[in-house]
């Protein structure tokens, strides 16, 4: 069976998919959710490592985790076994037929089987080849292992996040999301898409070298910007806001909701809401800088009025008065806001068996070619007769003996 025929923007685009776990697999997810065709080359026997990364795991019999399920849509998965000669040939026939690929092993490590960039842009010289690794092709930390959490430490991004030091339970604390790889992912996709219209104008792909570290030291953003600027070192402030005030949680009569203020004018508003309309103009708090430097006396003044208020009350009164403020919700509060549906941000896909499989969508809404949703997450080597017959014209005498030497795995059914 042929892959569904795709309307997404990408379409046409052929990709072929040498990563595995998160940062790679994410900037794949994104380019298939564009329409482009993600070949995803898998272990025989063993698939991507996040087909393991459970508990939960989707009641199948596939044994696939729902880590694995988050970033692996839209993909056709062939199982071929790199370390073997026939193996590496047929990656690098399916390169000389591809846009596009994605790599994530460490630096040099491809370079054996014939499958960097040397080797495969030298069967196919539009290739774009984008190499994901934690720490660059260059310089003194190319060789180390990368990992999420660990560029989240060195990056000084948990520097910057955890409750003061002054609070109890103090200390760096990472984000509650896989945010350095999910970023490197995106950046990947931005990178091959500038590489794409660079190829538009001359023919030829390039090499694209993307780090997490490198990704998650420029979403350090205005907490390096007040480095570089003023020699500042960023302190961690729980909940709050460096420099706008309010901007953090606050306990209701019933519970907590956040409350951001960008500017004096919604400061001004939130004071006539909660009915202290004259700190608007006490010279302390009537400008952003003076609040952020008088915060401590501010919340002494707002704090237990806000109190005084329930969470539905002042969220109904604030948004009446167009100012931002919201729920702090779970993972299933949120999935299940109204808005949530609304905007179609959950979908559901089905596996050829009919296994239904819930996924969140791509969040871009596009006018004329909006994102498609062709395949749900494949199985460990469903696609790979499909692929090999489709793409490289081998006959099913071919491909069995490729299998019976151990270079491919295809699905049992």
């Amino acid at each position: 069976m042929n892959a569904p025929t795709s309307t997404g923007p990408l379409a046409g685009l052929k990709v072929l998919d040498l990563s595995r776990v998160l940062a790679g697999p994410w900037s794949t997810q994104v380019l298939g959710d564009l329409g482009a065709d993600i070949i995803k080359i898998e272990q025989p026997g063993q698939g991507d490592d996040t087909r393991k990364w459970g508990p939960p795991f989707l009641n199948d019999g596939s044994g696939d985790a729902a880590y694995y399920l988050s970033a692996n849509r839209n993909k056709r998965s062939i199982a071929i076994d790199m370390a073997k000669p026939e193996g590496a040939a047929l990656i690098r026939q399916l390169a000389a037929k591809c846009d596009i690929a994605v790599e994530n092993f460490r630096v040099g490590g491809l370079a054996k089987y014939g499958l960097d960039y040397a080797s495969l842009s030298a069967v196919n010289p539009a290739l774009i080849y984008c190499s994901i690794t934690g720490f660059g092709q260059t310089g003194p930390y190319k060789d180390l292992g990368g990992y999420d959490f660990l560029v989240q430490g060195m990056s000084g991004l948990m520097s910057v996040t955890g409750k003061s030091d002054e609070e109890p339970g103090a200390g760096p604390i990472k984000v509650g999301t896989p945010t350095v790889d999910l970023s490197t992912g995106l950046y990947a996709v931005i990178s091959i898409l500038a590489a794409l219209h660079h190829r538009h104008a001359t023919g030829l792909g390039q090499h694209i070298d993307i780090a997490l570290f490198d990704t998650q030291m420029a979403l350090m953003a205005n907490q390096a910007s007040n480095a570089l600027v003023a020699n500042l070192t960023p302190r961690r402030m729980a909940n709050e806001h460096p420099t706008l005030v309010p901007y953090r949680d606050f306990k209701t009569a019933d519970g907590s909701i956040i409350i951001a203020l960008g500017n004096d004018r919604q400061f001004a508003g939130f004071c006539n809401v909660i009915g202290c309309a004259a700190l608007a103009s006490d010279p302390r708090f009537e400008k952003g800088s003076s609040r952020a430097v008088n915060r401590a006396a501010l919340y002494a003044e707002i704090e237990p009025r806000i109190a005084s208020w329930t969470s539905h009350g002042l969220i109904t009164a604030l948004e009446a008065a167009k100012l931002p403020c919201g729920r702090i919700n779970t993972v299933p509060e949120a999935l299940a806001d109204p808005h949530v549906t609304a905007r179609g941000i959950v979908k559901t896909m089905h596996r050829p068996d009919g296994t239904a499989i819930k996924v969140l969508g791509f969040p871009g809404q596009f006018s004329s070619t909006p994102a498609d949703y062709r395949s749900a997450p494949p199985r460990a080597g469903e696609h790979t007769r499909e692929i090999l017959s489709e793409l490289l014209s081998l006959n099913e005498v071919e491909i069995a003996a490729l299998h019976t030497n151990g270079s491919i795995g295809i699905e049992s059914r």
